[in-house]
């Protein structure tokens, strides 16, 4: 008789009953028992209020019976933990057993019970079992310690299972260490802050040992494992990789696509030039195919990750066309996969192959996949410019046979090749036109409302054609409005006496019938275009066109160095990082490929070129090979260190030359001392002798507290230079501290993470006074604010020109390089406000060649506003007179290096409008007095 009696429903008082039996004597009859049991618990019944009666059942020798047991006790004891403390003797003892099988299924069981309370009972049994001399007990201890850490990670650290853990990957029995290796995988999962893997090469090569001996899954859990190894060079990455090969030829699907991973990321270590690199593509071909033979189901796994790696090394798959040719009875969703990566695949030499292939499927009869064939054909054209004839010839015939959604599809694809290759088939829009009144498709229509508007001139009913779409404009969709309006002012700039009235409709209706805001924008745009200036309308809507690119569905190669990552995961399949659908407090590790090495990198493409610099072209931020800037790769970007304060007082000036070469002559004078803050007089009024002898005072004090000037934000860093971060920011100083206000935004596919910036040497010393602090990572599409505190005690390095700043800013994607220019009014300090006495006679001291002369024109303010808003920037007025009806302002200024800078600034009364001040500087470091000037001119004129 089979087990289905034990589901079938028994008299009135079933738990007493069960009660009764499960105390027989009779172990026949207990046997029994527990199987209803085990039934009733099956079929969602509550049986436990027999949870005391089924654990005095754990005392038996019948192998059966204690397996029945366990598995009441894994379900139940949760929900009865003070019960499930009663059977915690029975598993100390049941781990000493002399049978193996139940040593394993007790420590099997323990780690199931997810019980607060009684893990620690369990610390011991499971450390014997982690030693015990039989491999199947060790093996299932090893699991084990992953399931008690999920439950109190603490415990498990402090009774040090995670270090015999470790020691069992040095086992001898290869599923001992496969299972190790799972269970420390699962617990660094959870914990990626950890470093529990530390692979080296010794471990590795245990790892390698076990790999040919251990069970299919043990092989993925060690190739996994593998994945997650850097190598320290490209001969180490050739060794794994050969002995990692064979499993390419394994019967598990699972075991090739982990191999592949493998050998993907470390492929990336190898140089191209390397025979064996050639070899390796050789081999990775032939399972991949192989996996196309498997039921549907694993076959759009399997292409899936094949469009990857399609994506990253075309030339693996370059020679098997043939394989993703589709099948009668293949279904859909293999069909759509197939077709994306013929695509990828097709090329100059099989090209002839592909297009025959697809005209074929053109005239199937699933709907779906017609429509993707048909965008094929105009993908290929767009790839492979040789054949862009050929595929407009055979979508012309597709036209020809008049079904309504290949036509339709047929137009959209054509739209695209115009834009690819202009004035080359333009002569094919006779037939287009034709076709018009059977297209209902939105996508199709704005298509043909495109071609008709950008060819206008060449079609001479251009006018009465859009006329026809205007009839039911409210009716369309947005997309086609939107094209039908752009249209139509094409037509007008076109032919612009015969189209008035149609302009002038379209306008009308697009601005004051509609309620669509985008529409209602772009009217009016046009509208106030073509009223206010026709031909700044014609260069904006009839301006040449970029081209479009070839591969508009490529995977973004941050993200596909990603996902090549997790090649046999989910996330292969989704196309997506676990991050964006793996929920929960685990922590997801964003794991990337290894850098390139020297050998590899110096025959890549130019694709490696840093930062998305184009190729053959170098932007004079990413440094060059000697440059200064070239090892900021190599610099430490850890917090910088704060050093003290330049002193401000007493500063022997005659010593100072932060600016490096050819500033030497900064300061002649080595008497001349800077005056501290504390010794400015109070009151300056008295008479001074000749030249500057009326003087006087207009303020005292040193500084105010409202802060300098802060320009507006600027992009100093764009997204596609950066792999999707864009950093804008401003300078600012605020009560003596200077900061750097960024923005960073993420415009990538990924989070990005672990932040850090470094300066290069620069001529005023700048440097980060504390850490890049990013407190969360930055999703895709987040933008963040942060405030840089800065110092000027870094290194010091004149630069062309003086205010230039060569910044790194380090994420988890890569380093990037930009420069920027500072404002030269952040270094000005509180205390530049110079004695009178010592101003007019560092003026008589520095040479007359030292003076340079300015101006600043437009300038509507008078003597007392221009005091008043240099002074917020601390540039200080010593003194003003009024000499011939001009305002004299004389001014002070100092750097941040001990540098001063005397100013003579001459305002002359009369028509705001036409205003110019003179500015007459005097510096013993002529080479700030440009910087200084821009400083007076933007301080004023914002």
């Amino acid at each position: 008789m089979t087990d289905s009696k034990y589901f079938t429903t028994t008299k009135k008082g079933e738990i007493f009953e069960l009660k009764a039996e499960l105390n027989s004597d009779k172990k026949e009859k207990k046997k029994e028992a527990v199987k209803k049991v085990i039934a009733s618990m099956t079929v969602g019944k509550d049986v436990s209020a027999l949870f005391p009666d089924v654990v005095n059942c754990m005392q038996t020798d019948n192998l059966e019976l204690k397996k029945l047991v366990y598995l009441y006790l894994m379900n139940y004891a949760k929900s009865q933990p003070d019960m499930a403390i009663m059977a915690v003797n029975t598993f100390v003892k049941d781990c000493e057993d002399p049978n193996p099988l139940i040593r394993a299924l007790a420590v099997r069981t323990m780690g199931c019970i997810r019980v607060d309370k009684i893990t620690e009972y369990l610390c011991e049994p499971l450390r014997k079992c982690l030693k015990d001399e039989d491999p199947y007990v060790r093996k299932t201890a090893a699991v084990c310690v992953a399931k008690l850490h999920d439950i109190n990670a603490q415990l498990v650290e402090d009774q040090g299972f995670l270090d015999t853990l470790k020691d069992l990957i040095s086992d001898s029995n290869p599923m001992v260490v496969a299972n190790a290796v799972a269970a420390l995988s699962e617990i660094a999962e959870s914990h990626p802050s950890s470093n529990l893997l530390d692979l080296n090469p010794q471990s590795i090569n245990k790892l390698l040992t076990a790999l040919n001996e251990c069970t299919e899954w043990g092989q993925i859990f060690i190739l996994d494992c593998l994945a997650n190894y850097t190598p320290k060079d490209d001969r180490e990455a050739q060794s794994i990789c050969e002995r990692v090969t064979p499993r390419l030829s394994h019967a598990n699907s699972a075991v090739v696509l982990s191999a592949v991973k493998v050998l993907m990321k470390f492929m990336e270590m190898l140089s191209k030039d390397l025979d064996y690199y050639g070899t390796l593509l050789k081999k990775l071909a032939p399972p991949l195919v192989t996996l196309l033979s498997a039921e549907p189901e694993l076959q759009y796994v399997a292409l899936r990750n094949i469009n990857l790696i399609v994506q990253k090394r075309p030339e693996i798959l370059k020679h098997e066309m043939k394989v993703f040719f589709v099948k009668y009875n293949d279904p859909i969703y293999v069909k759509l996969e197939k077709l994306d990566i013929m695509i990828r695949l097709a090329s100059q030499a099989n090209i002839a192959q592909v297009l025959a292939e697809l005209k074929e499927y053109a005239t199937e009869v699933d709907v779906d996949f017609v429509r993707k064939a048909v965008r094929a054909i105009g993908r290929c054209a767009i790839k492979v410019e040789q054949s862009a004839e050929r595929c407009v010839s055979t979508l012309l015939d597709l036209i020809q046979t008049k079904v309504n959604y290949v036509v339709q599809e047929a137009i959209v694809v054509i739209k695209d090749i115009f834009r690819k290759y202009p004035n080359k088939y333009e002569s094919v829009i006779a037939t287009l036109c034709e076709n018009l009144d059977s297209l209902d498709e939105p996508e199709a229509r704005a298509a043909m409302i495109w071609i008709v508007g950008e060819y206008a001139e060449r079609i001479d009913n251009a006018d009465e054609l859009l006329e026809s779409f205007l009839e039911g404009f409210h009716d369309e969709s947005t997309q086609v409005q939107l094209q039908l309006l752009t249209a139509i002012v094409k037509l007008f700039l076109k032919k612009p006496t015969e189209t008035q009235e149609l302009v002038q409709q379209v306008l009308s209706l697009a601005t004051q019938d509609s309620d669509n805001p985008d529409l209602r924008d772009r009217g009016y745009i046009y509208w106030r275009l073509l009223s206010t200036d026709p031909v700044a309308a014609k260069e904006v809507v009839l301006a040449e066109k970029p081209l479009i690119s070839e591969e508009t569905d490529l995977i973004e190669p941050t993200l596909l160095d990603e996902l090549i990552c997790y090649i046999g995961t989910l996330a292969s399949v989704y196309h997506k990082p676990p991050s964006a659908f793996v929920e929960g407090g685990r922590g997801v590790v964003h794991k990337s490929l290894p850098p390139r090495t020297a050998s590899s990198e110096s025959t890549e493409s130019p694709e490696t070129a840093p930062a998305g610099a184009p190729p053959g072209e170098q932007l004079d931020v990413i440094p060059t090979q000697g440059d200064l800037l070239g090892d900021l790769l190599n610099l430490d970007l850890g917090p910088p260190v704060s050093g003290p304060p330049l002193a401000t007082s007493s500063v022997q000036m005659g010593a100072v030359d932060l600016l490096g070469s050819g500033l030497d002559s900064l300061i002649g004078a080595s008497n001349f001392v800077s005056p501290p803050a504390a010794a400015v007089p109070a009151n300056l009024g008295a008479p001074m002798g000749s030249g500057l002898s009326d003087l006087f005072d207009l303020t005292s004090g040193v500084g105010t507290l409202s802060g300098s000037y802060v320009a507006p934000k600027a992009v100093w860093l764009p997204a596609m230079k950066a792999k999707g971060l864009e950093i804008s920011g401003t300078f600012t100083r605020q009560v003596g501290s200077i900061s750097m206000d960024l923005q960073l935004t993420n415009k990538a596919l990924q989070v990005m993470t672990d932040f850090a910036i470094q300066f290069n040497r620069n001529s005023f010393g700048l440097a980060p006074a504390a850490p890049l602090q990013v407190h969360a990572p930055l999703s895709p599409n987040q933008t963040v604010e942060i405030s840089l505190p800065l110092n000027t005690v870094g290194s010091v390095m004149k630069m062309e020109p003086l205010n230039n700043l060569q910044v790194a800013v380090k994420n988890n994607i890569d380093v990037f390089y930009f420069s920027t220019l500072y404002p030269l009014h952040i270094l000005f300090v509180e205390d530049g406000k110079m004695d009178r006495q010592m101003f007019l006679a560092t003026w008589k001291d520095i040479p007359n060649e030292n003076e340079a002369q300015f101006q600043i024109r437009d300038c509507p303010l008078n003597a007392e506003a221009v005091s008043s808003r240099l002074q917020s920037s601390n540039i200080f007025t010593i003194a003003k007179r009024n000499v011939e009806g001009q305002d004299m302002l004389y001014q002070s200024l100092k750097l941040t290096n001990g540098i001063w800078v005397l100013a003579e600034l001459r305002i002359q009364p009369g028509n705001p409008s036409f205003m110019v001040l003179q500015l007459s500087l005097k510096c013993r470091a002529p080479e700030v007095s440009q910087h200084v000037y821009q400083a007076y001119e933007t301080i004023l004129k914002n």
